[in-house]
Parts: structure tokens; C-alpha cells; sequence
């Protein structure tokens, strides 16, 4: 078997990480607003932050080519400036961070939501700003659930093929991630490649699952010790 270019590994561990920090970003910003409001209009805004984790991937990538492509109202934009984001490293960021949001933000609303109101409401009693509230009340009580959240979005974009594949191709070096990878791996019959390929991602995957269900394990104890002081 020849040398298995790395490229891949290095451009999943790329858009992982860039997609997992606009994810961490839109998930808490949508769940801190969400977690403030009600209504019968509230599930429609929930079916569409939730959509892309039930549609399939490709059809998410279908919708994300509609609106980047050079005939799409965002494609037409980006042209004006001389830029286009399809078939481009851009692209699979793009596609991670759109699959993953719906993960972030049911994590960070379900943490948000778990939080005593009370807390809220005294400290805007002692004048603080919503930011304030936020940052300094809300984050800090529902950071274990955040962090739960950016890890598990941080394993779906690291995972993503269909969307990616739509939007950014298959671009040796520039977009080829360990999922395109492995897919046409398989297509070349190169089932050794392919099983390498799966055996590194599976090992990051569970690394990341195995460092979360340890911490969440750890700070258990000392959360109570906390609670009885």
C-alpha cells in the first residue's frame, strides 16, 4: 500500500475546529434568545434551527449549493467581491458548521433552560445588562452543558460527508476531508486505505466522547462536595 497522504487528517482537523467555533457562537447566541422567549412562533424557529439534523445531509448540501452557487442570492453577493465560496476549503466549513448548529444549540438551550431563573432575575434586579446576565450568570452555570455541546458538534463536523460533498467537493489537499477520503477510497477499491482511514477517525471520535464522559464523571463529585458547603 502506498503512503497515506495526511492532507486529509489536516483539513478535517481544519474544519472541524473553525466550524466548531462559528457553531459555539450562533448555537449560544440563538439558545440565549431563544431561552427568553415564547410562543406558538417559537417551534417554527426551533423546526428551523433543528432542520438540518433531520433533513439528509445531501439535501442540506443541495439547499447550501442553491445559496452559494454563482446563481444563488448569497453566490451573487460574494461575487460582486470578486469571491466565491463553492468548491473551495471555505465550503466544507460552510457545510460542518451548518450540520453540526442543531447539536450545539439543543445542548446550550437545555443547559440554559436548566439554570434557576431566579439567578436571572436577581441579578437584572441589581441592574445588570443582558450581556451581563449572559456572561457572567448564565455561561458560567451552564458551561458543562456547552462544553458537552461544542464537543459533540466538534465530532458531527469532524463526521460530515453528504453536505460537504454537495457544496465543496472533492478537491485533493483543498477540500477532501477523512469522510470524502474514505468514500472514494472505497470507490478505487483501496479497502486498506479506507480502513486506515476509518480506524483515525473512529480513534478521534472516541477520544473526544472518552475525555467528555470522564470530565462530566469528575466534576459530578465535586459539584456535590460544593453543593453541601
Amino acid at each position: 500500500m502506498a503512503p497515506i497522504d495526511s492532507s486529509p487528517l489536516r483539513i478535517s482537523l481544519e474544519t472541524s475546529i473553525v466550524a466548531t467555533l462559528v457553531t459555539l457562537v450562533a448555537g449560544l447566541a440563538a439558545a440565549a434568545w431563544r431561552a427568553r422567549r415564547g410562543g406558538p412562533l417559537m417551534a417554527l424557529v426551533d423546526g428551523i434551527f433543528l432542520l438540518p439534523l433531520v433533513l439528509p445531509p445531501t439535501v442540506v448540501g443541495f439547499f447550501l449549493l442553491l445559496l452559494f452557487g454563482r446563481h444563488g442570492p448569497l453566490g451573487k453577493l460574494l461575487l460582486r467581491f470578486g469571491a466565491t465560496v463553492v468548491f473551495s476549503w471555505p465550503a466544507t466549513v460552510i457545510a460542518a458548521a451548518v450540520v453540526s448548529f442543531p447539536l450545539m444549540y439543543l445542548t446550550a438551550r437545555a443547559a440554559i433552560e436548566q439554570v434557576d431563573s431566579r439567578f436571572f432575575e436577581a441579578a437584572r434586579t441589581l441592574g445588570a445588562s443582558e450581556w451581563r446576565v449572559f456572561s457572567e450568570v448564565a455561561l458560567p452555570l451552564a458551561w458543562p452543558g456547552v462544553l458537552a455541546g461544542t464537543i459533540l458538534s466538534f465530532a458531527r463536523a469532524l463526521g460530515e460527508f453528504g453536505a460537504t460533498l454537495m457544496i465543496a467537493g472533492n478537491i485533493p489537499g483543498k477540500t477532501a476531508t477523512i469522510p470524502i477520503a474514505i468514500y472514494f477510497a472505497v470507490e478505487d477499491g483501496d479497502t486498506q486505505r479506507a480502513v486506515a482511514w476509518c480506524l483515525i477517525d473512529v480513534l478521534i471520535s472516541l477520544t473526544l466522547l472518552g475525555g467528555l464522559y470522564y470530565w462530566t464523571h469528575a466534576q459530578g463529585p465535586g459539584r456535590a462536595r460544593w453543593a453541601r458547603r
